[in-house]
């Protein structure tokens, strides 16, 4: 307050405003000659102020250190250049804990277990999602998830937990089965596929019919699939800070939502009016209540299923290509235990795959969430910091992160620091077994944890299990090329093309 007060004392007296307006009245100039001047000093001053939240001048007494770069615009240079890297060069100067000034917002980062625990733990009035992820609405749509208050969005949540619940994945399993086995059932006696390709496709088959409905996947599938993918493309990285940007991408998207509305509208409509009831997410959200005993509108409906399978359409496909291309990678290590524990299973259930048997699938869980831990496909977890916290690095120093920072945490970078995960760089499935070190909390973040973790994660892993069920049990493979690396410049994190596999068709 002392420092606000002094520069405000700066400020020129009126005689002097009165003065300047009278000097550039007698050069000749109009009034509006001042108005680049106006603009060019209220920039500077912006420039200034900025800069000196990185000295003790306006910088809040015991907050993270900010990392020196250009005032207003330096932060969001290197953010938009990949978090990945400014984390890599941050992290070694500042430590675990430390703030990117991103135009005249503030970042603070917290990375690794230690510091990242009051993230996950946090109370929605203490640490929010909301308005972090308020760019989503244009794709989602209003009155649902981030464009509702907590109480509503709260209600929301349930619906989510009701389709994702025991009674309902055993019904999607068989589901996952038919759609997998049918795709894989056109390949080849042998070939070569690009595996992300491959599994992307078969990721969207299977959530058509366990997310959107029977219609969708059976006559209305090329259509929606060609909606989502214009939806899913006006999601770039401008639209975290500039939602509603009169770009190209963006007016895309607003058409692919728009038509996407008017075709589910008929589906729902037509549901509500028969009184037809069908095993999947959309019919649980049609029959959703709210307390008061409201129901969601046809659009909310559609909003809620967007929200749905952004969440888990790209994150499956990826991780499911993880798993083979890790696995593949390192199969002289790694695919005997894999291809042993099907022998196993399929003796003892007669070939049979349901949500029980997938649960007895212990060997491939570990892969899979070891690929996980090694390429989590949302390398930045966000939230608005509501009530300053204080946060102890592991060296002992303290920080207090100030209200209206938005928090980060990288599960990408905290799974890979090697006082986290022994051998962090190697994959490893066996270290997940039960009778390894069980890692401390917010160790592994691959589903979020605490408050706000993954209510998805079962059906991810059910969904995953099965294509690899499927896939190790009738085929060998080689990789081609060297393993892939990942792709850092999406806005979800997968390996880089070509992803590309031989296989060979056996029964095993």
């Amino acid at each position: 307050h002392e420092t606000l007060t002094t520069l405000g004392q700066t400020a020129p007296p009126p005689q002097m405003v009165a003065g300047i307006g009278e000097a550039v009245a007698a050069m000749g100039l109009p009034c509006w000659a001042l108005v680049p001047l106006a603009v060019a000093a209220a920039a500077t001053i912006l420039f200034v102020l900025d800069g000196l939240t990185f000295t003790a001048v306006l910088k809040p007494r015991g907050s993270p250190p900010v990392i020196r770069t250009w005032p207003l615009v330096g932060g969001m240079a290197q953010f938009l250049k990949g978090p990945m890297g400014l984390m890599a060069n941050a992290m070694p100067k500042y430590g675990e804990v430390f703030t990117v000034p991103v135009f005249h917002k503030r970042i603070t980062f917290l990375i690794g277990p230690k510091v990242s625990e009051h993230f996950f733990k946090a109370k929605d009035s203490e640490m929010s999602q909301k308005e972090v992820y308020e760019f989503n609405v244009p794709t989602f749509g209003k009155g649902v998830v981030f464009d509702v208050d907590h109480n509503t969005r709260a209600e929301q949540f349930r619906f989510f937990a009701d389709s994702l619940k025991s009674n309902r994945l055993r019904e999607y399993v068989g589901m996952m089965v038919k759609e997998a086995e049918d795709f894989f059932g056109k390949w080849g006696d042998e070939g070569e596929v690009d595996l992300l390709d491959a599994l992307s496709e078969l990721i969207v088959l299977t959530a058509s019919r366990c997310l959107l409905g029977r219609e969708i996947r059976e006559t209305l599938f090329a259509e929606v699939t060609t909606l989502v993918h214009d939806l899913d493309k006006g999601m770039v990285p401008l639209s975290v800070f500039f939602p509603y940007a009169p770009i190209e991408a963006h007016r895309k998207r607003d058409k692919a939502r728009k038509d996407l509305a008017a075709i589910f509208d008929k589906v729902i409509q037509a549901r509500r009016e028969s009184g037809a009831s069908e095993p999947d997410v959309l019919q649980t959200f049609i029959d959703a209540r709210y307390k008061d005993g409201s129901r969601l509108t046809n659009d909310q409906v559609l909003g809620m299923l967007i929200a749905v399978l952004f969440a888990g359409q790209h994150t499956s496909s990826i991780t499911s290509t993880w798993t083979g291309l890790l696995s593949i990678a390192n199969k002289d290590r790694v695919m005997p235990v894999l291809e042993q524990e099907q022998k196993q299973i399929m003796q003892k259930h007669q070939g049979a795959i349901d949500f029980d048997i997938l649960a007895e699938m212990d060997e491939l869980h570990y892969a899979i969430k070891e690929a996980l831990r090694m390429h989590p496909p949302l390398i930045m977890l966000l939230r608005q910091c509501h009530v300053p916290f204080k946060v102890t690095t592991t060296e002992g120093k303290d920080y207090v992160v100030p209200k209206g920072h938005i928090v980060a945490t990288s599960p990408a970078f905290a799974h890979r620091m090697d006082g986290v995960f022994k051998d962090a760089d190697k994959f490893r499935p066996e270290r997940f077994h039960p009778s390894e070190d069980k890692p401390e909390f917010a160790s592994f973040i691959g589903f979020g944890g605490g408050r706000h973790g993954c209510m998805g994660e079962t059906f991810a892993f059910m969904q995953i299990k099965t294509i690899w069920a499927i896939l190790l049990r009738n085929f060998e493979f080689e990789l081609v090329g060297k393993l892939p690396e990942p792709d850092y410049e999406g806005m979800v994190v997968g390996p880089k093309h070509p992803c590309t596999i031989r296989y060979k068709r056996r029964k095993l």
